[in-house]
């Protein structure tokens, strides 16, 4: 095996550190010169590319336009909305001043105390500030709406405690900002992008979901409602994989954006706000990857097929180089991204553990005894078999093994998901079975009082009120009050 796969930290041993491993080995990301934020390695960026390009696509078919707002936004804008910037004010960097100036002593540069800003800026920690102010500028009639915007973008969240991917001070993300004439629209557009959210876990980072919405203490900042994707990871802690969020007309409000209905009358637009992040990337890494190195679905993985010859001298190479471009023409006509790997700079064992490292679906070796009965060597990397077949129909062969490498991926997530998800009726069985990680269905009195005191006591949380399963209702808990219907808890990252 390759160094790198020898350095792995084995999950068993520490999740934590087998996570920051693979992310570091895997060429994904690495730590930058700035405290808190990361560099996205090129093949890294690959899996962000393809996971924006098909959410890219998801929006347009929605009916969503792409648009870019300023990264600046004004300090007095995040003092309009009470709720909204009391949950940011904590993690905003202040730009102050917008000059520096060479220090007296030649020794390097200073702010230069002349080039105070006026009014401080406040690098996006999200954007509805600014874009309602926009907004307010785009609305006067019933005719202006809907707007439906959505922007790519980077944030800034100055967060103490990071770690690549999953909390960082800066990510990546999309954010989508929607204005409607009225609250029905507002709300079905909501939980519409929450059905593109899951969808977009569930078919292509062969990710099973719980879809439901956030209790008050746990909404997004300004939000009437919260809608959520909340998925668990290999070590039994949940993820929140996505929101999206009713905003009501508290933004609209704020910024005065209003419009005249058809009947004449004016009122203030209604809201919704959505995004998902780089943090997707670790919830890929952690629903699939094992102690080999990383596990990637074939729907996001930046090569699907990689290809290794193994040769003996260069007429045999330059043989095996032939056959293998009828092939990967054969994929490429499928839709199916090859990688052909015939650099002479590695040896084909340090190939396959790089490529294993890597996550590639589908791996081929080709050689000398191959050629000669029309073979190829097929390993498939979510369970790490691997067969010789015919070269013939190899591009049919393939394609249908990533389809079912995907599905096989996706059931052994939900088959672990459900076999770790418990329902519990008392709290003491809660707390005793809570170290063993997963998901806890519990009834609950609805009070933030009691959602406040089982997560100090436990850290656990309630990551959302489940739109789908018992809806039986029943008695809290902690309480014996009664309770609407369980609510799915779980420790988080």
């Amino acid at each position: 095996m390759a160094k790198e796969l020898k350095q792995l930290t084995s999950r068993t041993v520490s999740y934590s550190q087998w996570y920051q491993d693979l992310v570091i080995k895997a060429d994904l990301a690495e730590n930058s010169a700035v405290r808190g934020c990361m560099v996205i390695k090129p093949y890294g960026y690959a899996i962000w590319e393809k996971m924006q390009r098909q959410l890219d696509d998801m929006f347009k078919e929605t009916g969503h336009v792409n648009a870019y707002f300023p990264l600046f936004i004004p300090k007095s804008f995040l003092s309009k909305e009470a709720e909204h910037v009391e949950g940011f004010a904590k993690e905003c960097a202040v730009v102050t001043h917008y000059r520096l100036r060479s220090k007296a002593d030649g020794s390097g540069v200073e702010v230069d105390p002349a080039a105070k800003l006026e009014e401080e800026l406040i690098v996006r920690p999200t954007s509805e500030t600014i874009i309602w102010h926009t907004y307010r500028n785009w609305i006067q009639s019933y005719r202006d709406l809907p707007i439906l915007c959505n922007q790519w973008a980077n944030v800034v969240r100055w967060e103490m405690r990071t770690r690549l991917f999953l909390r960082t001070a800066e990510f990546l993300w999309q954010e989508g900002h929607t204005a409607h004439a009225t609250r029905d629209e507002a709300e079905i557009e909501t939980r519409k992008m929450q059905a593109v959210y899951a969808e977009f876990a569930e078919k292509f980072m062969a990710m099973p979901v719980v879809k439901g919405v956030k209790s008050a203490s746990e909404r997004f900042a300004g939000a009437v409602d919260t809608y959520t994707i909340e998925a668990m990871m290999q070590d039994g802690k949940a993820l929140q994989a996505g929101t999206s969020h009713f905003l009501g007309q508290n933004f609209a409000k704020a910024f005065d954006v209003t419009f005249t209905d058809k009947t004449g009358k004016l009122d203030h637009v209604w809201a919704s706000s959505w995004g998902v992040s780089t943090r997707l990337i670790g919830a890929l890494i952690m629903s699939h990857s094992d102690d080999n190195g990383l596990v990637l679905p074939p729907a996001l993985a930046p090569f699907q097929v990689v290809i290794v010859p193994i040769y003996k001298g260069e007429e045999q190479l330059n043989t095996i180089n032939e056959k293998v471009a009828g092939i990967v023409s054969k994929l490429k006509a499928l839709g199916v991204s090859v990688k052909y790997d015939n650099a002479d700079n590695r040896k084909p064992g340090w190939k396959f553990a790089e490529y294993e490292l890597k996550g590639v679906p589908v791996r081929l070796a080709m050689g000398g005894r191959d050629l000669e009965n029309n073979t190829i060597e097929v390993m498939r990397r979510d369970t790490l078999t691997k067969e010789t077949i015919t070269c013939d129909n190899i591009e049919t062969y393939v394609k249908a093994l990533l389809d079912d490498i995907q599905a096989n991926i996706y059931q052994k997530a939900l088959d672990y998901r459900t076999t770790h998800t418990t329902v519990v009726d008392s709290y003491d069985d809660f707390k005793a079975k809570l170290d063993e990680g997963g998901f806890f269905l519990a009834h609950w009195d609805g009070t933030p009082e009691t959602e406040e005191l089982i997560k100090n006591e436990t850290k656990a949380t309630i990551r959302c009120i489940p739109l789908e399963g018992d809806m039986t209702p029943g008695v809290c808990m902690v309480t014996g009050k009664p309770s609407v219907q369980r609510v799915l808890f779980a420790r988080a990252y």
